[in-house]
């Protein structure tokens, strides 16, 4: 079967992996010859569903406790499973609170505690919470090496406008791309930043927790940050805001103060698409099945979304697919 994937982000490359181990002919049409386009490129990595259930429906859990074993099972050596630790300052233990209440999967942590998961941070927060079954990845080392193994294994890579007449299925991936196209499809705006230091590590991705601009910071390795991200209701594709690189500098020197010395490397804004529910969907028009929707949750429900837009291809049937996942 010759199946036409349009988009090369996360979610174009892992539909394409899932399609390959069905037996698929597949080629991948993206007019950007790299990831610079792709919301992906600028992504966190996190795969942290009980976290982001905090602020999800229910079914964002279900569809990402398994992430993490998805990956592996794609790319193996390529996941961190150091899980998260959740802090907040002193002044604003009431906000890990609220943040526990919404949530599951985790066990509060004492000052010990903390000194013992992240050294650098000992003495710095009384009491946090630690999912220990979270994980993370690099998103570009990610893409790049999907990409990679997809060449490999005979995918083609179509940079021009590939004629989908010549496809028995279409699967289409450019997220952002149908904003306007699809009426209930909305950009979100998020804003990230990268540092670089020596003076602090960290063993796996922080959520620092604060009533106004709650962040994360994920580590990189060789001493670099990276830093994010704001949720902004604008379809506004500008660089970063003043206001945003102020609140996210704010955030990691709350978090250490080293790194105030820290070297900005990189700053980076782009449009994520999102559904009214925040939760993506598997739609079908005639022959073309559509995955969008992913919102801030790329990487992690990204496989998921995979298998189940493969399902729909080869089933040819809709099966009373066009809803949001569950």
């Amino acid at each position: 079967m010759r199946i036409l994937v349009k988009g090369a982000g996360v979610a174009g490359l892992a539909v394409a992996h899932q399609l390959l181990r069905r037996g698929a002919e597949v080629t991948i049409s993206d007019p950007c010859p790299d990831f610079s386009r792709a919301a992906s490129w600028l992504a966190g990595g996190m795969l942290a569903p009980w976290c982001e259930r905090e602020s999800a429906d229910e079914a964002l859990l279900e569809r990402g406790r398994d992430s993490a074993d998805r990956w592996e099972a794609i790319l193996p050596g390529k996941i961190v499973r150091n899980g998260t630790l959740v802090v907040a300052p002193n002044r604003d233990q009431s906000e890990v609170k609220r943040f526990a209440s919404r949530t599951t999967g985790y066990r509060w942590v004492d000052e010990h505690d903390i000194a013992t998961l992240e050294p650098s941070l000992a003495g710095r927060f009384r009491h946090s919470l630690f999912f220990p079954q979270e994980a993370h990845l690099h998103p570009r080392e990610i893409l790049q090496s999907l990409k990679d193994d997809l060449l490999a294994r005979g995918v083609a890579f179509d940079h021009g406008v590939a004629d989908g007449a010549e496809f028995e299925a279409i699967i289409d991936c450019t997220g952002a791309a149908r904003i306007g196209q699809d009426r209930p499809l909305r950009g979100v705006r998020g804003e990230m930043l990268c540092l670089q230091t020596h003076e602090v590590t960290l063993a796996r991705p922080v959520r620092l927790l604060h009533p106004r601009f709650p962040v994360y910071i994920v580590p990189r390795g060789d001493g670099l940050f990276m830093v994010g991200a704001t949720m902004i209701e604008t379809e506004f594709q500008g660089p970063i805001t003043a206001r945003s690189l102020m609140e996210l500098l704010n955030a990691a020197y709350a978090l250490h103060p080293a790194f105030a010395d820290a070297a900005v490397v990189e700053t980076g804004a782009g449009i994520r698409p999102a559904f009214p529910d925040n939760l993506p969907r598997v739609t079908r028009e005639d022959r073309t099945v559509l995955i969008n929707g992913l919102y801030r949750h790329g990487f992690l429900l990204a496989p998921a979304m995979a298998v189940e837009a493969a399902d729909l291809v080869f089933s040819g049937h809709n099966n009373d697919r066009n809803r949001p996942c569950a």
